[in-house]
């Protein structure tokens, strides 16, 4: 009997462990080593003209936006029209990071469904993303003037989100999260 009671306390036990790791905190959350810290320097190949390029340089200077999003990602199509919304209101600069996707595909994408960036860089490779610390798209940065990160938003932006997370830090009410 003792032989089966073991197996069966260790199980009961790693499924206790599991519920209570599940119900800790948001599994959402997964910070960016960079709150807090200058945004890592990148350039890349626009997206509309290759022979140009967008990177850190271009967001010097203003509070931004740095979305990274894909045409694979049906976060990236929810979010889409707030993303819009945000440019037709002229709120903040949006730059994109267009991750793990094809040109012609992205292309084909922004004239259909518009395109609410300042810039979009081209990241065929995926290798900035990584470099931004990137696990899925679509994430939002807040990209302060000095170049400092001050939010990482994961999943799809939207109305929400924006006024809890965003707003507070843009006006400076919040602290970095």
């Amino acid at each position: 009997m003792s032989r089966y009671l073991l197996p069966l306390v260790a199980v009961i036990g790693l499924i206790l462990f599991l519920v209570v790791g599940l119900k800790r905190g948001d599994p959402r959350a997964l910070p960016s080593p960079y709150i807090g810290k200058p945004a890592p320097e990148f350039e890349l190949p626009k997206l509309k003209d290759p022979e140009q390029t967008v990177g850190s340089k271009d967001l010097s200077g203003q509070l931004a936006l740095v979305n990274v999003w894909a045409t694979w990602c049906v976060g990236c199509r929810a979010e889409h029209p707030f993303l819009l919304e945000l440019e037709a209101n002229d709120t903040i600069p949006i730059y994109g990071i267009n991750w793990r996707d094809t040109r012609p595909e992205a292309l084909r994408w922004i004239q259909q469904l518009g395109d609410p960036y300042v810039a979009s860089g081209f990241d065929g490779s995926g290798r900035v993303g990584i470099d931004w610390g990137v696990y899925g798209a679509p994430e939002t940065f807040l990209v302060s003037a000095d170049g400092i990160v001050l939010h990482k938003h994961l999943g799809p932006l939207d109305r929400a989100s924006w006024e809890s997370d965003f707003l507070p830090l843009i006006n400076g009410e919040g602290s970095m999260q």
